[in-house]
């Protein structure tokens, strides 16, 4: 048995994971949006689409973007958190590029077509593992937002999809996809499910998914 430097007793084995709660549509307006609870630790992921790609993609592109924000809300934690108003700073920048690259590396971006994609990871309350519950969040939010974009006719297969003229002169209607080619075109553009989650060594002994606690305990941790 592992020995704690702060004197508490886990109240979970050390191969099991904390519980997991997943609402979807937790704020209406948004594409998608998912309230991701693994213990105490509690995300909510938003997914919004960008009106256009980024500057620095050609203006004919066929693929799209992902991009990803985290941040902690003041009172996620146990002292206030200072918000971060003149940009994020060094350790969220890092955390958000993990995040982006993360669900990047699960989305096919030539299926996904010309459209750019926001992931907001917002975290309400934090007791370890945050990083990894927002990838995991962000993945689910992910793919009701891709799914909804095919079902209004906006993602489309390559050979589906208006040309740069038609789209300028706006006299192209979306075809209509059946049942089982938008489930296709949805595995397409994700074709594996995203999750994570956080390891650690306490004591010689490796535990499953850190809440603050044990990763106050932890000898060393990584996110698996």
């Amino acid at each position: 048995m592992a020995k704690f430097k702060t004197g508490f007793e886990p109240t979970r084995a050390k191969n099991e994971m904390r519980h997991v709660e997943v609402e979807i549509d937790f704020t209406p307006n948004a594409l998608a949006s998912i309230l991701y609870r693994q213990g105490d630790t509690v995300i909510l992921a938003c997914v919004t689409k960008e009106s256009r790609l980024p500057g620095w993609f050609p203006r004919d592109s066929s693929k799209g973007w992902v991009h990803a924000e985290y941040s902690l809300l003041p009172g996620s934690t146990d002292s206030r958190f200072r918000r971060e108003r003149r940009g994020a700073k060094g350790r969220t920048q890092e955390i958000e590029r993990l995040i982006a690259r993360s669900l990047r590396a699960a989305v096919d971006l030539e299926a996904l077509g010309p459209i750019a994609l926001n992931v907001d990871c917002d975290v309400l309350n934090a007791d370890g593992g945050t990083r990894c519950a927002s990838i995991t969040a962000g993945n689910i939010a992910l793919r009701l937002a891709v799914r909804r974009l095919i079902a209004k006719g906006v993602c489309l297969p390559k050979d589906l999809r208006p040309t740069f003229e038609q789209q300028k002169e706006g006299n192209w209607n979306a075809p209509t996809l059946s049942a089982i080619e938008a489930t296709n075109h949805e595995n397409a553009v994700i074709p594996h499910d995203l999750a994570a989650i956080s390891v650690g060594l306490i004591d010689h002994e490796v535990w499953l998914d850190l809440d603050y606690l044990l990763d106050s305990n932890a000898d060393v941790d990584m996110n698996v």
